[in-house]
């Protein structure tokens, strides 16, 4: 099992050897210490590897990430994994503002709480936050979903789409065109399967939850509102 110890060797270094990786590697398991908030660690990874931080990371770490998964164990910075494509992120503590932002696909664990605009323009991703997740978290959120155990902070949803949001806690406020919508049984099986994948099957009572989606007002021009243009 390769280690990296980013005290001793350029950031660059780590980055350019696991993005040479094939995924016919044998070389599946890495650990990368002494991170101590470096920016863009692991970022474009390319191969079903696994590869373990031991520490807090900067900004877009496990960004552009592909079949890989990525454990941090530590904080992470602005714009963890983001616009993944496929693969796992597990933050093991707290995540800044636009975590998850635009990524399409795989899945966005955080074990503690996210900043700001968590999953900012999701494109299919799906994020689980233990904990609460900041103001204008969801905006412009295309599909995917976004499950929240704690609480949600103002504007949630702002512009959405068709990305489903499943909230345990409190919501401050919704965005514009965010409503709170019915949760019916292929909603309560989408969410099990999420926390499942989260590690949290059986540990939560599905009915604490309360779903979000779009109202569908803003997908159409609307002539009354002409002289605003």
């Amino acid at each position: 099992m390769p280690t990296f110890d980013l005290k001793h060797s350029p950031l660059r270094e780590l980055n350019r050897t696991l993005y040479a990786l094939r995924p016919d590697t044998n070389e599946t398991q890495w650990t990368v210490t002494g991170p101590d908030g470096r920016h863009a660690i692991a970022v474009g990874l390319d191969a079903p590897i696994s590869v373990e931080i031991e520490g807090n990371v900067g900004y877009y770490c496990a960004g552009m990430n592909k079949y890989a998964s990525v454990f941090i164990n530590g904080n992470a910075g602005v714009g963890v994994a983001e616009n993944m494509m496929s693969g796992f992120v597990h933050v093991r503590g707290d995540a800044s503002q636009a975590a998850g932002a635009t990524a399409h696909g795989g899945m966005l664990v955080i074990d503690g709480n996210a900043g700001a605009r968590c999953g900012i323009s999701m494109k299919g991703v799906d994020i689980l936050v233990k904990g609460s997740i900041g103001h204008m978290s969801a905006f412009m959120a295309q599909a995917g979903t976004l499950t929240v155990l704690g609480d949600a902070g103002e504007a949630l949803g702002d512009s959405l789409y068709e990305a489903r949001l499943y909230v345990r806690g409190s919501v401050k406020s919704l965005g514009s065109d965010c409503i709170e919508k019915e949760m019916r049984d292929e909603h309560r099986k989408q969410l099990f399967a999420k926390l499942e994948a989260g590690g949290l099957a059986g540990e939560i009572d599905l009915s604490e939850f309360k779903r979000y989606g779009s109202a569908r007002r803003l997908y159409h021009f609307n002539v009354d509102n002409a002289g605003a243009y």
